[in-house]
């Protein structure tokens, strides 16, 4: 299924969709360029120039590119030293992915709820569990996963602090939120994911830039930058023959998805531009509505991935008749994610929390904010969220 096809793509019937690559003359080129050079593997100039101009942009010495942004956490969490029996905090409100490659070590995810006023990891609920833990002599966790979630930064500052006095190591899953920035406090003019030891970012096809599917990890880290290229190359060793001296993966992108990957990079700009277009636009017309709008903190600088909405209950009605009233008008709307406390493979996870996930997902609405919707389709998403609560 190609992305022009996917749910919430313009499809026949003329639906607004949700959240679709923006592709242009410059990824075509580029792409082309990668397919012509015989590099069509994860061996290319194209990947190399990706990581160097990646790096730059969001201000790391490092970055190296996976094939996924799951990937990318996985090798994350090595490289921090998650073991099978370990614990791993990771925000509650997030996408499975985030979360999965804690599984996949043999770790335990410990699940904090998030804040109301931003929507991420309570910094004060992972205080107070990390704090009881030290004073009741509990082992503390291995890592701290700290989700950017639909393109808002967390409240960095609160956070490091709590993970410094314990000795934690933080990671931050910044696979929503490229392009988003802090403007104020302590990490004023930083990109997200670079706070932590290791920052993890998405180029999935529905993500603000695309690869088609890949992920990138970035650090300041010499030596863990230097393990993860060899890790996510198969741990392969010079030598005449086929030499590995650890488990290793084959977590490497292409070189063509890395041509598409920087030419969308080139493009950023634009795309963050016309999230905050789309976001600006939606907060005004909808604001006099009984819904509350996507988090907007001072200092904290978000691209609005996805510009989401709460929806009251009311009368009966709410998130999953606004769904069905919105899909009625070809509108490609969708809930947000159920938390991770209510998935079958972390139910007997432990919970901090959890109260502010459940709320998210039981009222939560994604509108359409592709970086391509015209002034039309904008006014359309706005008259029919306007419409189902005039009705």
């Amino acid at each position: 299924m190609t992305e022009a096809h996917a749910p919430g793509a313009r499809g026949p019937q003329g639906t607004v969709p949700l959240a679709v690559p923006n592709i242009g003359e410059l990824e075509r080129r580029y792409v082309l360029e990668a397919v012509e050079s015989g590099f069509v593997s994860s061996v290319g100039p194209f990947v190399s120039e990706f990581e160097r101009r990646f790096a730059d942009h969001v201000g790391s010495k490092h970055a190296i590119a996976c094939s996924t942004g799951t990937a990318a956490i996985h090798i994350g969490l090595i490289l921090l030293g998650v073991q099978a029996g370990d614990e791993v905090v990771c925000s509650d409100f997030t996408f499975v992915g985030s979360v999965n490659p804690i599984a996949y070590l043999g770790a335990r995810p410990v699940l904090v709820d998030s804040e109301t006023r931003t929507w991420n990891l309570d910094p004060d609920l992972l205080a107070g569990e990390l704090d009881r833990r030290a004073a009741a002599g509990e082992p503390l966790p291995k890592v701290v996963e700290v989700v950017h979630v639909l393109g808002q930064p967390a409240d960095m500052e609160p956070l490091v602090d709590a993970c410094e006095r314990h000795g934690i190591p933080l990671l931050e899953d910044a696979a929503e939120s490229l392009g988003a920035t802090w403007s104020s406090g302590r990490y004023a003019g930083r990109h997200t994911g670079t706070v932590g030891a290791i920052g993890c970012f998405s180029f999935n096809g529905n993500k603000i830039a695309t690869t088609g599917g890949g992920g990138m990890i970035v650090t300041d880290d010499d030596a863990l930058a230097a393990r993860a290229r060899h890790l996510t190359t198969q741990a392969k060793v010079p030598d005449v023959g086929y030499l590995h001296d650890e488990v290793g993966y084959n977590y490497r992108l292409t070189n063509i998805a890395a041509g598409l990957g920087l030419a969308q990079l080139e493009r950023l700009g634009d795309f963050v531009a016309a999230k905050h277009r789309i976001a600006a636009r939606y907060d005004e017309a909808l604001g006099d509505l009984p819904v509350v709008l996507p988090p907007r903190v001072d200092g904290l600088d978000a691209t609005y991935w996805l510009y989401s909405v709460l929806v009251p209950e009311a009368d009966g009605r709410g998130r999953d008749e606004l769904l069905d009233h919105l899909g009625a008008l070809g509108i490609g709307a969708r809930a947000l994610w159920r938390p991770l406390h209510a998935q079958p493979p972390f139910a007997a996870a432990p919970v901090v929390g959890g109260a502010v996930a459940d709320g998210l997902f039981e009222r939560g609405v994604s509108l359409p904010c592709a970086t391509e919707l015209t002034e039309s389709d904008q006014e359309r998403v706005i008259a029919g969220v306007r419409s189902f609560f005039s009705s």
